[in-house]
């Protein structure tokens, strides 16, 4: 494997052809129109259903499940969302901009496009000092009750809270500009997501559920997604033992069908084979997977075989002693 240095901050860089043959390389960054709607489609029929089976059978049982579950779509597309940012979601450009934007990242009160030019300086520093997502790994390890504390926070919905409070102030702009100019400022900022929500609460109104879109749109956005987004970031960065690796500064964890619906939805736990083929979509990360396994790179990969693992690698910092009493 040769490793490239054309970049600062000594990042270091996977050629692909050292390893693969031309025909594995085009098989695995093959991309598809077909398989890009379809797990667009599977996001948003899961959701459809978890509010069906709701409206069928409403009972506490049945709400928290479709809570938890439309937050954990919610995430899968913000992941479809990423995909399309990396153009490799659908092979068609428009629809990969339309699906992407309006199917995946808008409704979700992401905007693809800023995200895009965000996104691709994290894979050219990964996990140096100018990475701009190293907040979200530098801090580990922390301790239990730590991530105790940050996981009631996202559960009860105030990480997701001070988020959109945030999101809404920026959009605004300056606080001391006219009224004309702020309104002007969101609309760029925002205008285009509450097109989307709006879309999204007529749809749910034609069916006679406005409602839906307080009990299972946003409580699951504040709340589930934002439990779910945590782990899927402590999973992809936090605790790598080495950031200048390419292969070791990001993770790959292995995930049952139940973790799958859960945690990690449309392969995304799959992450240091995405970092080292970020043209390689979403459905061909398993295929990658298998074909790094063969060349005999797994045992330089840093992959972990569940999530539990992962978190109990990022809580194992000890909790600070408790001062002994002085003496009297």
């Amino acid at each position: 494997m040769r490793l490239r240095y054309n970049f600062p901050m000594n990042v270091q860089r996977f050629d692909p052809t050292e390893s693969f043959s031309p025909a594995e390389i085009a098989s695995v960054r093959e991309r598809s129109d077909l398989n890009g709607f379809l797990c667009a489609a599977h996001a948003w029929l899961g959701i459809a259903a978890c509010m069906m089976l709701y409206a069928l059978w409403p009972n506490p049982l049945t709400f928290v499940a479709a809570v938890i579950l439309i937050g954990s779509r919610q995430l899968g597309l913000a992941i479809l969302m990423h995909d399309a940012a990396h153009g490799v979601l659908l092979k068609t450009h428009w629809a990969n901009e339309f699906v992407g934007q309006w199917l995946c990242g808008l409704p979700v009160f992401s905007d693809m496009i800023g995200y895009r030019h965000y996104h691709l300086i994290h894979h050219r520093k990964t996990q140096q000092p100018d990475d701009p997502d190293i907040a979200l790994s530098a801090k580990f390890p922390i301790t239990r009750k730590s991530y105790r504390r940050k996981f009631i926070r996202d559960l009860t919905g105030q990480t997701g809270f001070k988020q959109r409070r945030s999101q809404i102030r920026n959009a605004l702009g300056k606080p001391g500009a006219g009224f004309s100019e702020r309104f002007a400022t969101f609309r760029k900022r925002m205008g285009a997501m509450v097109v989307a929500n709006i879309i999204l609460l007529a749809i749910l109104t034609a069916f006679g559920k406005p409602h839906y879109y307080l009990m299972f749109w946003l409580l699951p956005l504040i709340t589930w997604q934002q439990v779910v987004t945590r782990i899927r970031n402590i999973a992809e960065h936090a605790m790598v033992p080495d950031n200048d690796d390419p292969m070791r500064n990001a993770r790959t964890t292995y995930a049952k069908w139940w973790e799958r619906v859960i945690f990690a939805p449309y392969w995304v736990n799959y992450h240091v084979d995405h970092h080292l083929m970020f043209y390689v979509p979403c459905y061909n990360l398993p295929k990658l997977h298998e074909l790094l396994l063969q060349k005999g790179l797994g045992p330089k990969m840093e992959i972990q075989h569940n999530y539990f693992d992962v978190l109990k690698l990022a809580t194992s910092k000890p909790e600070p002693r408790e001062p002994l009493p002085a003496a009297a």
